[in-house]
């Protein structure tokens, strides 16, 4: 195993905690392919200097988290899919633009040969990301785990352990499994309100979500994160509107 990853790697530690390491051992090794040729190296990387207390969370910090967790997820099952890495490479290049993605798509292909200390770095980013940016990261975990189509227990379990390591109750994680689920039930787990609740209970939880999953929540992390962030939010919608209809609510 060559130098240059335990260089990378303790750079991280020292400067960027776990995620810092886990990322410069990915770039140490990413450095040594380019110089025996695996790779072509273009540009400087898609990341920064790390930071050991990051005062606000960027665009990059979110997709440098979300490229670990990501890896966690698609190795959840033991095998990587294509339909995973065309997700994940699809939302980078839409987020960063082409260029940028090939970077973090090579990235990701070293991570996904290491294991990731998963309580350690989801506990770093629990530190520094707000809560409706790790809701985010959460929503885009289950489009990973079905971008084949299927959503695998496994798959599952994963998220549901990130979920607890990044301080998400398990009412937030319910909502946002059942958007990715068919069932006649998930209308009210989306809002978090259980079958039995009268129509104002259910009107009272509606207002909650449509402000705890408002796109304004992640405006800082730029135009594609809100994308996303209106699809769950139309998920929210869709939920209410169905029990609307059901129950014949004005």
């Amino acid at each position: 195993m060559g130098f240059g990853k335990w260089v990378a790697g303790g750079l991280g530690w020292a400067f960027g905690g776990p995620i810092g390491a886990v990322l410069g051992f990915a770039l140490g090794s990413m450095f040594e392919s380019m110089n025996q040729g695996e790779y072509e190296q273009r540009g400087s990387g898609p990341y920064t200097q790390p930071r050991s207390r990051p005062s606000s969370t960027r665009s990059g910090d979110f997709g440098a988290a979300l490229l670990v967790l990501s890896t966690a997820v698609m190795k959840a099952n033991g095998k990587i899919k294509k339909s995973e890495l065309d997700y994940v490479k699809d939302y980078y290049v839409r987020q960063f633009g082409e260029q940028k993605a090939k970077e973090y798509i090579l990235a990701l292909r070293e991570l996904l040969k290491q294991e990731i200390p998963l309580r350690q770095v989801c506990l770093q980013i629990a530190s520094f990301m707000p809560h409706p940016m790790r809701l985010q990261l959460m929503h885009y975990l289950f489009g990973i785990a079905r971008a084949d189509g299927h959503v695998d227990l496994n798959e599952v379990n994963v998220v549901q352990t990130i979920a607890n390591y990044l301080n998400i109750s398990q009412k937030d994680f319910d909502s946002i499994k059942a958007m990715f689920f068919k069932d006649p039930s998930n209308a009210y787990k989306v809002l978090e309100v259980n079958e039995q609740a009268t129509n104002e209970e259910i009107k009272k939880a509606y207002r909650k979500m449509a402000i705890k999953y408002h796109p304004d929540k992640v405006s800082a992390l730029g135009e594609e994160f809100q994308k996303a962030a209106k699809e769950k939010f139309q998920k929210v919608q869709e939920a209410y509107d169905t029990i609307r209809k059901e129950r014949g609510m004005n």
